[in-house]
């Protein structure tokens, strides 16, 4: 058996020191705390998913500007590895109308502060990291991702 780890996507979106994120209940009835993210779908682009992966989790339309960073997370103790693809951009184009997927249960805006306050309602220490690669200026151009046909 051939090893793959499990590819997500994340967006970062802030607006005046607040971050776009999600609450959601885990699978074992866990509240915690997450950027809208997800996995990545067969025959579907990084950029696809992430916008996908926004939509769902926060009935937000989202136009991605930049890579922030790729991230390797081994849940311990050395269970599931994922990949994690996290983009920086804007938000627009809101449908409250819309339902959130399953497990959603609310999209909010939260200081990094307020995030960090609580590192056990995490979803994962990828959360943090990726807010404070963005706050530390981390930019990469969305054409370092090559979608190869």
């Amino acid at each position: 058996m051939i090893w793959t780890p499990h590819t997500t996507v994340a967006s970062i979106i802030e607006d005046d020191g607040r971050f776009l994120m999600v609450e959601e209940m885990t699978r074992d009835g866990k509240t915690v705390f997450n950027q809208p993210a997800g996995h990545l779908e067969e025959a579907e682009s990084l950029l696809e998913a992430v916008i996908r992966e926004t939509r769902e989790e926060t009935r937000w339309g989202f136009r991605p500007h930049a890579l922030i960073g790729i991230y390797r997370w081994q849940v311990p103790p050395a269970e599931t590895t994922y990949l994690r693809f996290c983009f920086q951009g804007i938000c627009h184009d809101h449908q409250p109308e819309l339902s959130l997927d399953e497990g959603i249960l609310r999209a909010v805006w939260m200081s990094r502060d307020e995030l960090a306050a609580n590192p056990e309602q995490l979803r994962s220490p990828m959360v943090l990291r990726c807010i404070d690669d963005y706050l530390a200026g981390h930019r990469y151009p969305l054409e370092l991702i090559s979608d190869i046909k």
